[in-house]
């Protein structure tokens, strides 16, 4: 059985949206380098697509988040304006038509979506601030 990775909780992305997310994935020369996904949502699916635009690599994203159009019905490449299916990945307007997001295969596990079969290189969270650093001290003194 395949390990599965957790992205994020199922209620982290709404009906409709999209969610980014930067992963680090191990190269077959054992390397590791960034790995941009999208998860997007329909009802109760999910669908999970590298965030690269199949016209030219370049993220769908300039901002960070910035997927959507403006009513929320398809992704949007910032770069050249290429439309495509929340569910499928397709491209169905811009340079990239007919053309297709390179789809993630995605599990959910226990209110999680995850990935699986995916080598991923893991942070050993050295490069993680203490969050016990921005936690302000509490004194207890009496009357």
């Amino acid at each position: 059985m395949n390990t599965l990775f957790a992205i994020c909780a199922t209620y982290e992305v709404d009906d409709g949206t999209a969610q980014g997310f930067v992963l680090q994935r191990r190269d077959a020369d054992g390397s590791a380098k960034p790995w941009p996904i999208l998860v997007t949502r329909k009802g109760n699916n999910f669908y999970g697509f590298e965030n690269a635009c199949p016209h030219q690599g370049a993220r769908l994203d300039k901002r960070p988040g910035e997927f959507m159009d403006e009513e929320g019905n398809f992704l949007v490449c910032s770069q050249h304006g290429a439309q495509f299916d929340l569910d499928t990945g397709q491209c169905f307007i811009g340079p990239c038509q007919g053309k297709a997001l390179e789809p993630i295969h995605l599990v959910i596990d226990d209110g999680d979506v995850c990935l699986s079969g995916i080598d991923l290189d893991e942070e050993d969270g050295l490069d993680i601030d203490d969050p016990e650093d921005d936690v302000p001290e509490v004194q207890i003194t009496s009357d």
